[in-house]
């Protein structure tokens, strides 16, 4: 999983850029607007999807206003856009597996793009169901290196599925059932927290050693991202670090 490890470090330093010129935000609100909408409650402590949407809007400094007004167009207290869930499947270069999470208001358009995409850097839409079962939902933790042995002590106590260790982070792989408390004990021992999420995780990978490959594989998850529409992007990609130290520079 190191490729996969350091694709979500380049995704977390892309969030701070997104942040910054607003598209971050965008896609915050509309998460937060369709947790109302699915939870059937702008009250965060009654709606368990709009609570973590409030905190990831917090996270990223979204002025209280901003998702005040979220909530209230979802209720209908204010007029907005409609927005619609949609998942869409393919394969990427190397015949990875891309799995899809989108908001819109306008699912031609955002199967248009994201078709043309695929088409661009090499991959190709694929059938519902064609990906899907290869991913599955866990909580994943991200904590620094530092207090090693006390975290993996907290995971093994509160449950944790696995715990993955890398250079300078450690990944904590929960059940979803789970992720809360598992959270919230890594808290309460003064762990740092670099993340904290509900994601989808694949069941096996694919290795790109392949430069060109690996270069296009990461231009496609990047311009999928970008993708106003997009929400989230997984993939089941294994890129060894070496590589992907060539490819950052």
């Amino acid at each position: 999983m190191a490729g996969h490890s350091h694709w979500a470090q380049i995704k977390r330093k892309k969030a701070a850029q997104d942040a910054k010129r607003g598209q971050l935000f965008t896609k915050l609100i509309r998460e937060i607007i369709v947790a109302v909408r699915q939870g059937g409650s702008g009250d965060p402590d009654m709606n368990p999807r709009l609570r973590a949407a409030i905190q990831a809007a917090r996270a990223v400094n979204m002025p209280k206003e901003n998702i005040e007004r979220a909530i209230k167009k979802a209720l209908g207290l204010e007029e907005g856009s409609q927005f619609e869930e949609a998942v869409f499947e393919g394969y990427g270069p190397g015949g990875v597996a891309i799995l899809i999470n989108a908001i819109t208001d306008n699912r031609k358009r955002t199967v248009s793009e994201i078709r043309h995409l695929f088409s661009k850097y090499g991959g190709n839409l694929a059938e519902p169901g064609a990906v899907a079962w290869i991913f599955e939902q866990k909580g994943l933790i991200v904590v620094p290196r530092k207090e090693e042995e006390k975290v993996l002590e907290i995971a093994i106590e509160n449950g944790a599925e696995d715990t993955k260790e890398y250079e300078s982070e450690i990944e904590v792989v929960t059940a979803p059932q789970d992720f809360e408390k598992i959270k919230e004990s890594l808290e309460k021992a003064g762990i740092e927290i670099i993340s904290a999420k509900i994601t989808m995780v694949p069941k096996n990978t694919v290795p790109i050693t392949e430069e060109n490959s690996a270069q296009s594989l990461l231009k496609l998850m990047e311009a999928l991202e970008d993708l106003d529409d997009v929400q989230q992007v997984y993939a089941n990609f294994d890129i060894p670090e070496k590589l992907m130290e060539v490819l950052n520079k």
